[in-house]
Order: C-alpha cells, then sequence, then structure tokens
C-alpha cells in the first residue's frame, strides 16, 4: 500500500522512436506504482535489441505485455479486464499475438493464468525480465513459458532504461529493488522479493546520462529508498555477515544521496519512497544541506493508532512517527510532508480511526494517498485477521480522512499566497492551452501563462491564487 499509485497514468501505453531495423511489434501496458513503470522502461531496452519496436495499436502487435499491479483488488481486476480484451483481440482477428503478463500480479497468479485459465502465452516475475527472450522463443516453439523466481541478486543496474513515453524533463532512477520490511497487509515481500540494492556507481552513470540528455529532474526510486545499503552486493538482511571491510565501506542512503547531488548540482533530486523506521537523521541534514534536493517527504504513516500500527507490522508507535515530523520540521522548516493512509484494517475501532483524524490534525500534511483496506491473498494479514470492518463503515471512514485531508491541503497551499516559487516547466496545463503546468519543489503544480517559456525551464512564479491542490500565478523571471 505504501507504493503509490498515479490513477492519471494506469494503463498507460509504452511509446518510442522506431527502429528501423526492428520488424516486430510490441504493446505494452503498464498499471501500479512508480516501479511498475521504471520496469516497464527496462522491459522496453530488451525487447528493443530483440527487434520490437513498439505500438500504440492492439490490433497491430505481435506481442502484447501488460506489467501487472497486485497491491489492490481494483487494480487486478482492471488487468482481468484488459486480458480478456486482449484475447478477444487475438480471436477475432490477429491469431499471432502473443500476450504476457509481467510484474507482480505474474508472480502471484502464475498457475491461473497459465494452467487453469489458459489467457497467456508467457508469465514474467519482477526479476526475470532478462528472460524474455528465452521465454519468447518457448513459446515460438508452441509452449507456454514462466519465469517467477526471485532474485537475489539482480537489480537491472547493468541495464539503460528506456524512458517511458515520458516528457525527457523527469525521470525515475531505481536504485532498490524488493523489500524486508513485512507488512502484514502488503504483498510486495511476496511478489519483488528480499531487499537488495543497487551499486552506486551504476545510478551515478544513470543519473549522470540523464543530465547529458537534457532531463531537469530525477527520483530516486524504490519501495523503501532510505533502507539503501550497498557493500558490494548481496541482501540488506545479511550486511551482519559482511567482512569488516565492507561494513566499513558501506553506502547508505544517506551517502548515495549526497552523491548524486554533488554529481547533478544543477538537477532536481526527489526520493520516494520513505519508511519511517528507516528514515535518519543524516538524510535530513543532507536535504537541509543542498538547494537542489526538493524539500518534499512523502512519509507513509498507514494508521494514527498505535494499536493498529502494531496489527500492520510497521515497526513504528504514534509516538515515534510524530517524533520524526517533529524532527523533519526543526531540521527542514519549509518541507512538505505527504502521507499514505489506510483506512478499516481489521480490527481497527472508531477510536483507532479518531487517532488516524487527530494525527492528521498534529501533521497537517500537504497531500496524501487514502484507501480502504482490501485483503490480499498470501499476506500475513489475510492468514491470520477477518476482514472484520464493515464496507459501508470503511467508506464512511475514507470519506471523512480524504475530506480532513482536504481541508489541510487547502491551508498548505494557501500558505503559498504572494510568494515567490521556482517550478519546472513540464507540460502544457490540461484545462487551458495557454498555460504552462509544473511543479515546485514542494510537489506543488503551479500553472501561469505560457510567454515565451517552455518545457524544461525553470522559472520563478509569484503565486497570486490556488485552489485545493494547485498554484495559480504569473512568471517573473527564469531561475
Amino acid at each position: 500500500m505504501e507504493k503509490v499509485i498515479d490513477e492519471a497514468k494506469q494503463g498507460d501505453t509504452l511509446t518510442l522512436d522506431a527502429k528501423e531495423s526492428n520488424s516486430k511489434k510490441l504493446y505494452l501496458e503498464s498499471y501500479g506504482c512508480a516501479m511498475n513503470f521504471s520496469d516497464s522502461e527496462i522491459v522496453a531496452s530488451i525487447l528493443t535489441e530483440q527487434g520490437y519496436n513498439t505500438t500504440n495499436s492492439l490490433e497491430d502487435a505481435d506481442l502484447v505485455l501488460v506489467n501487472t499491479c497486485s497491491i489492490r483488488d481494483k487494480a487486478e481486476q482492471t488487468i482481468r479486464k484488459r486480458l480478456e480484451k486482449y484475447n478477444a483481440v487475438k480471436r477475432s482477428g490477429n491469431p499471432k499475438m502473443k500476450v504476457g503478463v509481467l510484474g507482480c500480479m505474474a508472480e502471484r497468479l502464475k498457475e491461473k493464468f497459465l494452467e487453469e485459465e489458459k489467457i497467456v502465452d508467457l508469465v514474467v516475475g519482477p526479476d526475470a525480465y532478462k528472460d524474455i527472450p528465452n521465454l519468447l522463443k518457448e513459446v515460438e516453439e508452441g509452449r507456454d513459458a514462466v519465469n517467477v523466481i526471485l532474485s537475489k541478486e539482480e537489480t537491472y543496474g547493468d541495464i539503460s532504461p528506456v524512458r517511458l513515453g515520458g516528457n525527457g524533463i523527469t525521470a525515475y532512477v531505481s536504485i532498490t529493488r524488493g523489500c524486508d520490511n513485512m507488512c502484514t497487509f502488503c504483498v510486495v515481500p511476496f511478489t519483488r522479493g528480499r531487499e537488495r540494492s543497487r551499486d552506486p556507481h551504476s545510478i551515478i552513470a544513470e543519473v549522470n546520462d540523464l543530465a547529458e540528455k537534457g532531463y531537469k529532474e530525477i527520483t530516486l526510486l524504490g519501495q523503501n529508498v532510505d533502507s539503501y545499503l550497498w557493500y558490494g552486493g548481496g541482501l540488506k538482511k545479511d550486511f551482519k555477515n559482511a567482512s569488516p571491510m565492507q561494513q566499513a565501506t558501506a553506502t547508505n542512503f544517506a551517502q548515495l544521496l549526497e552523491m548524486v547531488t554533488k554529481a547533478q548540482p544543477k538537477m532536481r533530486i526527489r526520493f520516494s519512497t520513505s519508511n519511517p523506521q528507516d528514515m535518519t537523521e543524516d538524510v535530513l541534514h543532507v536535504m537541509a544541506k543542498y538547494d537542489n534536493i526538493c524539500n518534499h517527504v512523502h512519509l507513509p504513516v498507514q494508521s494514527g493508532s498505535t494499536r493498529i500500527l502494531k496489527e500492520m507490522n510497521r515497526q513504528h508507535t504514534r509516538e515515534e512517527y510524530i517524533a520524526l515530523i517533529d524532527k523533519v520540521r526543526e531540521i527542514i522548516p519549509d518541507c512538505a510532508i505527504s502521507q499514505d493512509m489506510i483506512v478499516g484494517f481489521p480490527t481497527e475501532t472508531e477510536e483507532d480511526h479518531k487517532e488516524t483524524l487527530s494525527l492528521m490534525e498534529y501533521v497537517k500534511y500537504d497531500f496524501g494517498y487514502m484507501y480502504k483496506y482490501s485483503e490480499r491473498p498470501g499476506t500475513m494479514a489475510a492468514r491470520k485477521l477477518e476482514d472484520d470492518v464493515p464496507e459501508e463503515t470503511k467508506s464512511r471512514r475514507l470519506t471523512e480522512i480524504v475530506d480532513l485531508q482536504q481541508k489541510h491541503s487547502a491551508i498548505r497551499t494557501a500558505e503559498f499566497l504572494g510568494k515567490t516559487v521556482t517550478v519546472l516547466i513540464e507540460k502544457e496545463s490540461k484545462k487551458n492551452k495557454d498555460e504552462w503546468s509544473g511543479r515546485t519543489e514542494h510537489n506543488n503544480v503551479a500553472v501561469f501563462p505560457k510567454s515565451t517559456y517552455k518545457p524544461g525551464d525553470f522559472v520563478k512564479v509569484k503565486v497570486t491564487d490556488c485552489t485545493t491542490a494547485t498554484l495559480i500565478g504569473e512568471v517573473v523571471e527564469h531561475s
């Protein structure tokens, strides 16, 4: 649940410039969190070398892949409907088309897809993308193909990702894979495996390459970035067995963040997602030290009740979370803070819910991502806890949390009225073709008249008006 789902991007198809020597067509659709979209870039890079160009036409595709998400039941149901659509196209006019499922749902439902329902030709887990060429050969020879083995080493650090139909301005750079936290509601440890970190030198090389290509902002990405730890390779849980030299020369997240920041001082740096139990004070000091690190922390809490946090196996209490919030405010006074919240977790009482509301009142988050609990098969909560909060109660509590967050978002946004903020122009405003849209370092969306500026420009915008979530203003100068 900590993985933020950008609803506007769900179902995006990958589009790349065609390579003249390639003759086959790939249709690749992505769902889920930023990590899934980043993985699709890796898959595209691998398949480009296998003779595939991307297409937006499902009917013309030789190979259809859907990169899937298992984090919520709604996501899985959406993907099932898409698989029905693919197979309808296959039956009606494109019988040679091959259909494959990638990602978290692939790992979780491999037998169902291949053996019971027979709705796909290949199933590829998150750590097996390099094996896709071999799996395609199996399919071409008439056999179903599956590789969902979770790796202890794979980080894809040696593959230069093709950038997903992006704007050429912002990009994700993956730094970790997997997760060790074992939150009882979360399927990630079972679909993405144990936590391992990527060689910092390959990360710096990718960031430098993006800078050379004109990108202006990167987001360091992982299920839990603060847990990053490189000591020459291997799982984080095995660090205690590393040699004294490996331990002495290890790179943690604060050090990596500083390395990236110093390597490209003119690039904006973001990171996501943080875990309260793993965020250390040295990360905050690095953020405060460098102007190009954005003053925004996404800090999922999930519940304001210590009792529920314990049921979720969150490894932090309400009091410890508040202490961390206070430390963020102390070291970076103008830092924006956003949240993830789950309502209706098993056994949640009205008192637990009120504690969540009171925590929100204390923090007054800038924005947040809020969900009703949905049981995910295979998780500890599904095995050990009854989903006992009635659906209507979940819906009411979610409405109360969303309403409170909108109130706080309006307060936080209004604090920028009359101020001048630096905005990276990303695209044309959806509502007005005469305006640009971009984001501030605090992750606020800002819109303003186009004038002579262009996407990729940093501009200073004086804020003259705002909505709950958007700043409205005028450019006063190039930044």
